[in-house]
């Protein structure tokens, strides 16, 4: 994280519904014919808000993305409703259709502008959408100024944890609170946006400071978020700026600005690390840092690609210190680089110079390999730019979960 982020107070009770101005509710409207759980959330404001989202760059689009991307296009909208087991993907016309319908009811039931109402799914891809149980439980559900923990759960598919995060600051004079909520176990990789997040904030935006703010900060999170190579049909990141925290909105490229994109930048890298963390059978978090690249674009693609080699995720998993294949990794990025200035570092402990072999106390690194957090740090000799990617490691779960995901 960049040290800026360390003057932001994280919220010990953390929910989307933390900033000023925000409600959610859930229900279990049983999307996935026989369970109970919850799997419908309502996420609004009390009024119109600065809004901006981003979505999967996949070629195969699920309905809920196709009637997202036509209403954001304002710059403004009100709230989303979301559901968990079923993605509404690959339904054609049908799908569409429900998707529309699914949106229209969340609006009616809260008393919003349908136009101002967002929607997203999750779930299994190439099932029929019930959307007359979907209806049905949309009327069932009450907001309220606690409900986004029960959101935070009706949105999960195969996570074993809700993902939370809330931050607080001044932003300019203003006390300014930025929370949110996220989904994503599996089906986990970067294309502008990846898996399935609701961010709110008090802070007054204009449109454009909320879709600036919203690339960068998903650039430097969600976009660098690894966990098997699969990019959903489903993937949106939605911001929602309500303006309680009251004041002039914030223009883009003012101190304001900054100060509001650092404040968005830690909520999303920490719910990013959630995300990581709770990979699909995952027993371990990756973080990779890169460092003295010649540009922050160069280490990203340098640490992701670490973050996602398959290779380099089973060794974690088996505690093998075989430097070797975070040097081949690196090689698949795409940047330029002199394989001879890298020094690689696993946890406390060097293990390459200068890209060959140096030695290292081969239990003491393979001990550091067992921790719930394992560190990779690269350092290159090509310029001053950092950056970091999460992933986790590969284990005999994932295979598990995804062999059984339909049954």
């Amino acid at each position: 994280m960049v040290p800026e982020q360390n003057r932001f107070v994280a919220l010990p009770d953390p929910s989307v519904t933390a900033p000023d101005g925000f409600l959610a509710g859930a229900t279990s409207a049983g999307v996935k014919e026989g369970t109970s759980r919850l799997d419908l959330a309502i996420v609004a404001a009390g009024g119109p808000c600065a809004a901006h989202a981003l979505f999967t760059q996949s070629q195969v689009v699920a309905a809920p993305v196709i009637v997202s991307r036509e209403r954001i296009q304002s710059g403004r909208a009100q709230g989303i409703v979301v559901n968990s087991g079923n993605a509404n993907a690959c339904n054609g016309p049908d799908g569409l259709t429900a998707a529309r319908a699914m949106a229209d009811a969340a609006a009616g039931h809260i008393g919003v502008d349908p136009s101002l109402m967002l929607v997203a799914s999750t779930g299994l891809i190439g099932a029929p959408f019930p959307i007359e149980r979907v209806l049905d439980g949309i009327r069932k559900i009450r907001l309220t100024p606690t409900g986004g923990h029960d959101a935070a759960k009706a949105i999960m598919t195969t996570d074993l944890v809700a993902k939370e995060a809330a931050r607080v600051g001044k932003v300019g004079e203003r006390r300014v609170t930025v929370a949110g909520m996220a989904k994503g176990s599996g089906m986990i990789h970067p294309q502008m946006a990846t898996m399935l997040a609701v961010i709110t904030t008090d802070a007054a935006l204009e449109p454009p400071t909320a879709r600036t703010a919203l690339k960068r900060a998903t650039d430097a999170s969600f976009n660098q978020v690894s966990v098997d190579r699969d990019t959903s049909t489903n993937d949106t990141v939605v911001l929602l700026a309500g303006g309680a925290a009251g004041g002039v909105p914030i223009q883009s490229g003012s101190l304001e600005a900054r100060a509001f994109g650092r404040l968005l930048d830690g909520v999303c890298i920490d719910l990013a690390r959630m995300i990581a963390s709770d990979g699909e059978g995952a027993s371990r978090l990756i973080e990779v840092s890169v460092e003295g690249a010649r540009s922050t674009l160069d280490a990203r693609r340098l640490a992701r690609e670490v973050a996602a080699s398959n290779l380099v995720k089973a060794a974690v998993y088996g505690r093998d210190p075989n430097w070797g294949r975070i040097m081949m990794a690196m090689g698949n990025a795409g940047v330029r680089f002199d394989p001879a200035q890298v020094d690689i570092y696993i946890g406390d402990h060097q293990v390459a110079r200068q890209g060959a072999f140096f030695p290292f106390d081969w239990n003491a690194v393979a001990g550091a390999m067992g921790s719930e957090e394992v560190v990779i740090r690269i350092r290159l000799d090509a310029g001053t730019a950092a950056g970091s990617a999460w992933g986790c490691d590969l284990t005999e779960g994932y295979v598990k979960i995804n062999a059984e995901y339909t049954t």
